[in-house]
């Protein structure tokens, strides 16, 4: 489940990024809608925020560039896969919850993951989601409590966020041992998938997840590239293949038996 921002470096740039990455098969792509503050982002991620709006880009023409492509107006050589929003509450409840989640779902998006709403509060807004034939995505971190867990889980839709580590998103080295304890139990207490972010960026380190998660979400490693193309360091045509040789290693290594 690879993440891209959106507008980093232009939506255009987006849009070939989505299709670069459905032709490599990927499972889900989560888009993120730029923010100036950010709840749990890395250094990476925030920077792509920043780039994206000091272009001035508006949430309206995130919509109209994704429905760009589930309408089939940009065409891709594979069929897209379900595309999801990674937003911010602050722009949702600036916009209207009930225009924001009609307008994702004209869009053609399949769901939101709201990162700054908590459980406690998400009823209202995952009634009017699946009203609308969305999902809303919960996130549980290392830190949220079993009790807090099961609340979660009653509002929860299409799939967990795992959050691998108490932080903020960017490549790591080594997964938290507790992790895989963590998710041990989580398979007992539901039956939507599992999928872990933070700090995923190499295919061995699906290994270690295999029969524990159900999917990995990939963030930084992928902004990277298309960051060095935003920053001049590289054209768009080279970033957008780093990008698609990164999808297919990870899309190989978590589509393994194993």
């Amino acid at each position: 489940m690879p993440f891209v921002t959106a507008g980093d470096p232009d939506l255009g740039a987006t849009q070939k990024t989505i299709v670069e990455l459905a032709a490599r098969g990927v499972d889900l792509i989560e888009i993120g809608f730029p923010y100036s503050d950010p709840i749990a982002d890395g250094p990476v991620i925030q920077a792509s925020y920043t780039r994206a709006l000091a272009k001035k880009l508006h949430v309206s023409d995130i919509f109209a560039a994704v429905q760009g492509l589930t309408s089939g107006k940009i065409p891709a050589s594979q069929p897209l896969p379900p595309l999801v929003a990674m937003v911010a509450y602050a722009i949702i409840f600036r916009i209207g919850r009930e225009q924001f989640v009609r307008s994702a779902k004209d869009a053609g998006l399949a769901g939101l993951i709201v990162p700054d709403l908590p459980a406690d509060e998400a009823a209202e807004m995952a009634a009017i989601a699946r009203t609308h034939g969305l999902d809303l995505i919960q996130l549980i971190a290392p830190t949220t409590t079993p009790e807090r867990t099961r609340r979660i889980l009653e509002l929860a839709a299409g799939f967990i966020y795992c959050i691998s580590v108490a932080g903020t998103t960017g490549v790591r080295d080594q997964l938290p041992a507790e992790l895989k304890q963590q998710l041990a139990w989580l398979k007992t207490q539901t039956r939507l998938p599992l999928a872990v972010g933070f700090g995923i960026s190499r295919p061995e380190q699906v290994e270690s997840l295999r029969g524990l998660a159900d999917g990995v979400i990939v963030g930084s490693a992928i902004v990277k590239h298309i960051a060095a193309a935003s920053e001049g360091k590289t054209s768009l045509e080279q970033a957008l293949q780093s990008v698609g040789a990164l999808a297919a290693e990870m899309v190989a290594a978590t589509h393994c038996a194993g």
